[in-house]
C-alpha cells in the first residue's frame, strides 16, 4: 500500500507531471537543463526530482558535478500506465533549454 499511495503522491503534483513528462520527451537530461528548461531555482527542482526518483519513475546518473535524469527502465506496468497517460495528455512542457556549461 505505501508504494501506491507514494507512486500517486508523486504525481499528485503539476509541477512533478509536468517534469516527469519532459524527462520522458526528452530522454537523459541534466539537471541544469530541467532548471534552465522551468525557469526555477535548482533546489525546488531537485526536491521535485528527488520525489520522482523515490517513487520509482526516475534514475541518476551522476557524472562529476552533473547529475542526469532519465525515466527508469525497465518500469513496471503501473508506472508505465501513468506515463502513458501523461503522454496522452494536452500537457503543456518547455522546449529544452541547454544550462550546462561544461558538458
Amino acid at each position: 500500500m505505501d508504494i501506491f499511495l507514494n507512486t500517486i503522491g508523486a504525481v499528485n503534483d503539476a509541477t512533478r507531471v509536468e517534469i516527469l513528462h519532459f524527462i520522458n520527451t526528452n530522454g537523459e537530461v541534466c539537471v541544469c537543463d530541467i532548471e534552465n528548461s522551468f525557469s526555477m531555482i535548482q533546489s525546488r527542482i531537485s526536491r521535485h526530482l528527488k520525489i520522482l526518483k523515490d517513487a520509482g519513475f526516475l534514475k541518476v546518473d551522476r557524472r562529476g558535478r552533473w547529475a542526469y535524469y532519465s525515466v527508469r527502465a525497465p518500469i513496471d506496468e503501473f508506472r508505465q500506465s501513468i506515463l502513458k497517460e501523461i503522454v496522452c495528455s494536452d500537457i503543456k512542457i518547455p522546449l529544452l533549454n541547454k544550462g550546462c556549461k561544461n558538458e
